[in-house]
């Protein structure tokens, strides 16, 4: 079972769920975590694993050959995104306009174009001390593409067996969200009942609708804001799964990297609660299809 956690903003809670009950599932089954929040990785504060592996995250890009090149221009009028131009007796590129499609190289009429791989970030991966296989990508400074070293992530640290796995999705409601709940079983949306909360929460339940994943909710700050989003969940009819309450405590543990079924132990058990429930609700997708 594939669970993504995400969230349709930032600060929400959402890496505080995602740790926490990887961290709580471990002990009862194999589970697995991908951090893909690759333009600002946190999960490994929180877990601790030792790092083993690392390799480079790469898009291919376009190299031309000018002695080839006849300046047909057809390499610039199929790429969509502006990552080449036809400037006087030359064909520019601009590596980080280009997203890897190979659309140029395809149509090239003469050869003259080849691929390279240019680095956008790595990929690294160990275990922590709990035996949780572990694994996050971590985009280059400057690189503003997240989506292929998301893609890339995924290919490399999903398993194709039933492994529980666990990904931290980006915050937001962006293309790298949209990859990182590709080919997910189940959705774990985490909130805050405020005005903010509630207006990113219907952005990515617009996303889940589009998916058809499944989804859950956890309201984490329980407490403070109102009830506009219990409303909004019941008339979509999407179960909460877990409130955490507003704390100091809790605020004071995460701001050290506790994770926060060691601040609070028994919230161990809820998190094993979500989990039964989330296998329960895609059981009966499943089972409705």
């Amino acid at each position: 079972m594939r669970i993504a956690v995400t969230s349709g903003k930032g600060g929400t809670g959402k890496t505080t769920v995602a740790t926490s009950l990887a961290l709580s599932l471990a002990g009862e089954y194999d589970v697995a975590f991908i951090d893909c929040d690759v333009e600002a990785p946190n999960a490994h504060i929180f877990l601790q694993p030792i790092l083993t592996e690392q390799q480079d995250a790469v898009i291919l890009i376009p190299k031309i050959d000018a002695k080839v090149c006849t300046l047909c221009g057809k390499c610039v009028e199929v790429c969509q995104f502006h990552a080449l131009a036809k400037i006087g007796s030359s064909i520019l590129t601009f590596p980080q306009l280009c997203h890897g499609c190979g659309s140029c190289t395809w149509n090239c009429p003469v050869g003259a174009i080849t691929e390279v791989p240019n680095p956008i970030g790595v990929l690294e991966s160990g275990t922590t001390p709990e035996g949780i296989p572990f694994s996050h990508g971590v985009l280059k400074i400057s690189e503003p593409m997240a989506t292929p070293i998301i893609r890339q992530l995924k290919r490399k640290a999903l398993s194709p067996d039933d492994t529980l796995t666990i990904l931290d999705s980006p915050p937001g409601a962006s293309c790298s969200v949209v990859e990182t709940l590709r080919g997910m079983d189940f959705a774990l949306l985490v909130t805050e009942p405020t005005p903010f909360g509630l207006h990113d929460l219907k952005q990515i339940t617009g996303i889940l609708e589009e998916f058809n994943i499944p989804a859950g909710v956890v309201i984490n700050r329980d407490g403070i804001g109102d009830n506009q989003t219990d409303d909004f969940l019941a008339r979509q009819n999407i179960p909460v799964l877990m409130r955490i309450p507003f704390s100091l405590e809790i605020a004071a543990g995460l701001s050290a990297g506790t994770p926060l079924i060691k601040i609070d132990p028994a919230l161990r058990q809820d998190f094993l609660n979500v989990y039964a429930q989330a296998a329960q609700i895609v059981a009966a997708a499943k089972g409705g299809k």
